[in-house]
């Protein structure tokens, strides 16, 4: 075995280091700043994250064909339910790779600059994106996630520890919440109104406490107290809904990029047949009459139907959505004042409150209408129908099948809300793949196997098989 002096081994560490340093200088982009400001990385976040959750992969190939508000008339694989470990991967790399490790710069930057407010807005929006992850695909990294440099291969957390852990972390992004501390810039959602952020905060609070109060009744209903407690916590008018509003087109609504080239989606026959019964007044709103005048004008298609059967239906004999969705401005809705009505009610009925689930629930219906400029006599007559009045016997069909309504266009969390309270009952895809069952949840991506095998492994042991059909710790039936 051959022996090196000192001097050889310290010429040859000498060398290592400097071939490192000039890896490092190599591997530089010499355009991007060592340092972005937080502003920068807050119109980012915001931005990317909604066109995640507003976008392709995530609502129209998936989502939203899994709560039936739109169908395919061509291509339709993702209809029937056929999809590989790689179709999920968009929402789990922009919000770990992207949101989370901006959001995460967000924080550090605003622990040294001592501005509370940018911390707290970026600990409200990282929750979200937690939120969605979760909500798709159960037991995620949480703990240990966005740290690279120390877990490479982060631990998964349980569905509950997340919930739990979130409703924690919003709690303290309220109390940093200032609007008379430091003012925020880069703010796309809410433009730098600190009141709103904070009740946009409440309102995330409230949509967590009633995803866990099947399973955890008491922490739920002691979480709703206590933001009950507080002086206007939520989102009280549609004037302040969370929502990011997009320009013209190359910054326009995904949906409308999506249509500039592509003709795949319809309105599904699910919802379209549930409006025409109801006489919904949003009906014009959510669909487009078909392009050749048929006798209802607005005729949805069938979710799951071969290709052959659905092209035969007729491009122009179906109904599009909505142009209100098409156009470039539309905006990424991401909460609304007849959610927090919606939960509110929800939260009544469950005794968690001495509120009026009644009254609540037809506020909700109210301000849904609203948000589509519909008011006065046609909210009146459509509130009116005996269809539409709240059933104190079974508030989970009233509240569920109304909320699916309200919620058009927000694939993610109506498809959250569609397993957790079961209702509208909604038929399979015709010709799909899960032996008469709709999808319960995303699949994790295939890099997690390869990057991530060990927690991988252990996350599928304790939460069940990797399949579409595993039901979430949330989702009891």
């Amino acid at each position: 075995m051959k022996k090196y002096s000192i001097y050889s081994l310290l010429a040859f560490s000498l060398l290592a280091g400097s071939c490192k340093k000039d890896l490092e200088k190599i591997n530089k982009n010499p355009n991007a700043t060592e340092h972005a400001q937080p502003d920068y990385l807050l119109t980012a976040a915001i931005k990317n994250t909604a066109d995640t959750y507003w976008g392709t992969t995530n609502t129209m190939n998936s989502s939203l064909l899994f709560v039936q508000y739109w169908a395919k008339i061509q291509y339709t694989e993702q209809d029937r339910y056929i999809f590989s470990n790689s179709s999920f991967q968009e929402l789990w790399s922009t919000g770990y790779s992207t949101s989370i490790t901006s959001l995460n710069t967000i924080i550090e930057q605003a622990d040294k600059a001592g501005n509370p407010n940018y911390k707290g807005v970026a600990l409200v929006l990282r929750s979200w994106v937690f939120l969605l992850l979760t909500d798709a695909y159960g037991d995620i990294p949480y703990t240990q996630a966005g740290n690279i440099e120390q877990y490479i291969t982060p631990e998964y957390d349980s569905q509950k520890d997340v919930y739990l852990g979130l409703l924690d972390e919003l709690k303290n992004a309220a109390a940093l919440l200032d609007p008379a501390a430091n003012a925020i810039a880069g703010d796309i959602l809410y433009k730098g109104d600190i009141a709103l952020w904070k009740k946009f905060t409440n309102s995330l609070r409230l949509r967590i406490a009633l995803r866990i109060a099947d399973r955890e009744p008491q922490q739920a209903g002691a979480v709703i107290t206590e933001l009950l407690g507080q002086t206007d916590p939520f989102i009280s008018s549609n004037a302040e809904n969370a929502q990011v509003d997009y320009l013209t087109s190359p910054h326009q609504n995904p949906v409308s990029a999506l249509f500039e080239t592509r003709d795949d989606y319809r309105i599904s026959k699910s919802v379209t047949d549930r409006l025409l019964a109801l006489n919904d007044p949003r009906l014009p709103v959510y669909a487009s009459k078909t392009q050749t005048p048929t006798p209802r004008e607005y005729i949805g298609v069938p979710n799951g139907l071969s290709n052959g059967d659905a092209s035969d239906l007729g491009f122009a004999k179906t109904s599009k959505p909505g142009t209100y969705f098409l156009t470039a401005q539309s905006p990424a809705v991401i909460f609304t004042c007849a959610e927090v009505l919606f939960d509110r009610a929800e939260a009544a009925a469950r005794g968690f409150t001495n509120e009026n689930a009644a009254g609540l629930y037809m506020q909700a219906i109210e301000a849904s209408l609203e948000q589509y400029d519909i008011t006065g006599e046609a909210a009146a007559e459509y509130t009116a129908q005996p269809a539409v009045q709240y059933d104190e016997a079974n508030f989970k069909k009233s509240i569920g099948e109304q909320k699916w309504i309200a919620l058009f266009g927000q694939g993610l969390e109506s498809f959250s809300e569609w397993r957790r309270l079961d209702y509208p009952v909604l038929p399979p895809a015709a010709e799909g793949v899960l032996n008469g069952q709709i999808p319960v949840r995303f699949i994790y991506p295939g890099t997690e196997q390869s990057l991530n095998g060990i927690s991988y492994k252990k996350a599928v042991t304790r939460q069940g098989a990797d399949l579409l059909t595993t039901r979430l710790w949330f989702d009891v039936k």
